[in-house]
């Protein structure tokens, strides 16, 4: 089992910046992936970006590329999500997932945090 907190979230100002964290704790297992989505009201949950948890091969949303940085550090059992350049339309509730496979898709992720909320106010 694998448990997984954000933290991070709030509001800014659009052009502002946010760091979010998610803390794992349990087994995860150094092949997996770990996932940054997000969700607006009324919009289907969306990917942002991924990482490998032993570190490299990050992938990033076209929307978010260039603005939205995912890292992990050797040992930590924590990712963050640095967020630059925030716009209205980055408003969501931003979850991390973790799973076994390299992919974009959302349902693809077997463990979720419980989310934490950004807002971009114009």
């Amino acid at each position: 089992q694998v448990q997984l907190v954000e933290s991070g979230g709030g509001s800014v100002q659009a052009g502002g910046s946010l760091r979010l964290s998610c803390a794992a704790s349990g087994r995860v297992l150094s092949s997996w992936i770990q996932g940054w989505f997000r969700q607006a009201p009324g919009k289907e949950r969306e990917f942002v970006a991924l990482i490998r948890w032993r570190g490299g091969s990050a992938l990033y949303a076209d929307s978010v590329k260039g603005r939205f940085t995912i890292s992990k550090y050797n040992g930590e059992n924590t990712v963050y999500l640095q967020m630059n350049s925030l716009k209205p339309e980055d408003t969501a509730v931003y979850y991390c997932a973790v799973g076994p496979q390299y992919e974009t898709n959302h349902r693809l992720y077997k463990y979720w945090g419980q989310g934490t909320q950004v807002t971009v106010a114009s």
